[in-house]
């Protein structure tokens, strides 16, 4: 630069000022660009290391991908697998039949079209994921914060239905795409579809395009019209919900739908359209193979608790030509399975989402299960079953697990007064659903309206390592996590499943021995090899004594406390549990509303959990209800069809029983005690005012337990 030379340094995108200007145009100012390519310098070395990343991930993709085996996909099944009963009677069959394929070209156009327009519109675009359609999804999740949208293409549901479990996982949705490329690059759209129209379920128990002609309308794949297309191409997105035997209304409108998106992507005229649109449905049902498609929600817990505990395939299940006997009772899995089909019985959800539920029933002698119905809605061959996957917190239900059960085993009893007003303990202060104070009740009473200060209270005062223990005896899967005082209203780490609940309570049922529940006794090949067997398993959770006296407390919800639509007529016992939604800001200002609801009973004769939710909670997805009502009627309807003929039992009373209620017929205040007689227990407060001079609202309760609990108390 020349002496004379001045030098401005101007920033790129700021304005120099006249003089900078001026010398700019003179040719005497150099511009300093050291950002400039500082900045290009990183942008460079990002680009560069993305790129490595990219070509890293897609390169170990790729490689994953030509792992894969997809060859079964056009094996044909073979010899077919037949469920027994508990009584030894052939109920189900699982086989070759239950998918009867046939080749693409028998099925006609349309039929392609239909379920081509409705389940993925890019099907013939794509190379077995649809990016687009992710981003739409995703976009959606993103707004909505529920991860469940869809996005699948036909080639992923067709990975999912053939080579992977039912679970809700990232790892079960990165292997979905990787099976789906190598769908793609295996076999053409044409045998892909054949593939999918050949395995999808379509209600009513028929899997497959062919099978479900032949029921529906009584007639072979090709001979299908537009009108029949269209009604099957709406089946599989809610078998259940658009069954045209049970509810041609809603068929109609799914059939339509069809026949719109039909004509919006051009596969018929608007004249077809229009001839289509206003024709009824006619269903001539062909003949019905009785045992294909029966007691489905049962038949898919046997096949995982065949995979999961005795290391059999699917393949060897659908092919191996096994005899797999149960511990089903048909009276009661039907009984189950037409109290969900009745949507009467449970909360109405919303279009994009329905109140889900499980029960599962057992028999407390043996740990048998003798019915199980583990969906609401859409039937999906081994899809997630919410009476044995589901992990949820059980609310009050917990309460005789975790605080009531082991209460009397430290010596309290009905009569025992408990503290119920103001509480914090370490910072956790419960309230009441119903935000009185009584100041004190009897254990009996404070079972009964399900009240929560009085079931902490309890807790903190037996201690925490009393009510772990008892409930992990009983089966529960409880954590360190978990050893806190909103254990006493069931606000648990992970959560639990009906079939967890219902084994439970079992211990209860069964005068406090619990048997380990089981489905499968054993597993023979045709000819009678035995391949696996059975070995039931049973553990003391408690006394008879305590576990007798449980069961009248129980009585006592069910006949005067918050169990009352539970009520069947016979000796029944149990209890209700609710769970608040979270105390988030997404449901500030929400009233009373639940997450999830309860109710696990027993009979002499049977023990049972129900639950209700929805899979994806938010501000537009809760419940209204408690345990005490939709759960409960469940609960009493499926139990009343169960029972029905059965005659009357009253629970086992064990040997030298000693009546906690006959010792002290009487309280301290003079009230007459016995099962479900506690309407006087309100009065306590008063009666403790006039005798000791107390002030009930500002009793201290002992601050025992030093671990605070964390996250607030949930209501029964």
């Amino acid at each position: 630069m020349n002496k004379g030379m001045q030098a401005l340094y101007i920033k790129v995108i700021k304005p120099a000022g006249k003089k900078g200007l001026d010398l700019l145009k003179k040719g005497t100012v150099r511009i300093r660009t050291t950002h400039f390519w500082r900045d290009l310098k990183f942008w460079k070395r990002f680009f560069i290391s993305f790129t490595a990343f990219l070509f890293l991930s897609a390169s170990g993709f790729a490689i994953y991908v030509s792992t894969l085996d997809v060859s079964k996909l056009q094996s044909p099944l073979a010899q077919p697998t037949y469920i027994y009963d508990r009584y030894g009677n052939k109920v189900s069959e699982l086989s070759s039949s239950k998918i009867d394929p046939v080749l693409i070209d028998k099925i006609p156009k349309t039929m392609q079209q239909a379920i081509v327009a409705t389940e993925d519109r890019r099907f013939y675009q794509h190379q077995g994921v649809d990016v687009w359609s992710i981003f739409r999804a995703l976009v959606h999740d993103l707004r909505s914060g529920d991860f469940s949208e869809g996005g699948s293409t036909i080639t992923q549901q067709l990975a999912k239905n053939m080579f992977l479990p039912s679970d809700k996982t990232l790892s079960r949705k990165f292997k979905e795409a990787a099976y789906a490329f190598k769908i793609e690059l295996t076999l053409s759209k044409d045998q892909i579809l054949e593939e999918y129209l050949n395995q999808i379920y379509f209600g009513e128990g028929r899997w497959g395009i062919q099978n479900a002609a032949q029921y529906y309308f009584g007639k072979n794949v090709q001979d299908l019209n537009l009108a029949e297309s269209a009604m099957l191409a709406g089946l599989p997105k809610a078998p259940s919900l658009f069954n045209p035997v049970k509810d041609k209304e809603k068929a109609l409108e799914r059939r339509n739908v069809v026949l719109s998106l039909m004509k919006e992507q051009n596969y018929i005229s608007e004249t077809d359209y229009e001839r289509v649109h206003s024709s009824p449905i006619t269903l001539r049902k062909g003949v019905l193979d009785t045992l294909t498609g029966k007691f489905e929600p049962y038949v898919n817990y046997i096949l995982d608790e065949a995979v999961s505990l005795y290391g059999f395939t699917e393949d060897q299940l659908l092919t191996g030509g096994l005899q797999i006997y149960t511990e089903m009772d048909p009276k009661v899995q039907q009984a189950a399975e037409d109290v969900y089909k009745d949507n009467r019985y449970f909360p109405q959800g919303k279009a994009d989402q329905i109140v889900q539920s499980g029960m599962a029933i057992i028999d407390q002698h043996n740990g048998g299960i003798r019915g199980l119905v583990g969906n609401r809605g859409q039937t999906v061959f081994r899809a997630f079953d919410h009476a044995t996957q589901l992990k949820r917190q059980p609310g009050s239900s917990i309460k005789p697990l975790a605080v009531y059960g082991p209460a009397l085993e430290k010596g309290y009893t009905p009569n025992s007064l408990l503290y119920d007003g103001p509480l914090n303990i370490n910072g956790y202060s419960p309230k009441d659903y119903d935000f009185q104070n009584r100041g004190q009740v009897t254990m009996e009473n404070a079972l009964q309206n399900s009240w929560n200060i009085p079931a902490v209270w309890l807790l903190n005062k037996i201690g925490l390592d009393a009510g772990m223990s008892f409930a992990q005896r009983a089966g529960l899967p409880l954590t360190k996590n978990d050893r806190t005082l909103s254990l006493a209203l069931g606000g648990l780490s992970a959560g639990v499943s009906p079939l967890q609940m219902a084994q439970a309570y079992g211990a209860f049922a069964n005068l406090g021995t619990m048997n380990k529940a089981y489905a499968i006794d054993k597993i023979t090949s045709a000819n009678g090899y035995v391949f696996a067997q059975a070995k039931p398993e049973s553990v003391q959770v408690t006394d008879p004594q305590n576990a007798y006296t449980m069961t009248k407390l129980l009585e006592n919800v069910v006949n005067n406390g918050t169990g009352k639509n539970a009520f069947l007529g016979r000796p029944t016992a149990g209890k209700t549990g609710s769970v608040e939604l979270p105390h988030t800001q997404e449901f500030s200002g929400v009233a009373k509303g639940a997450k999830d609801v309860w109710f696990v009973g027993y009979t002499p004769d049977l023990t049972a959990a129900v639950w209700m939710g929805y899979d994806k909670t938010d501000r537009n997805h809760y419940l209204t209800i408690s345990g005490g009502s939709g759960p409960a009627v469940v609960f009493h309807e499926v139990f009343s069809r169960a029972l029905k003929d059965t005659p009357v039992q009253e629970f086992k009373i064990p040997q030298g029983y000693q009546d906690p209620w006959k010792p002290s017929s009487s309280d301290i205040f003079g009230n007459q005690r016995g099962p479900g007689n506690n309407k006087n227990a309100s009065s306590l407060r008063d009666q403790l005012l006039r005798r000791f001079g107390l002030d009930a609202n500002r009793i201290t309760p002992d601050q025992k337990q030093d671990q605070k609990p964390k996250g607030k108390g949930k209501k029964g």
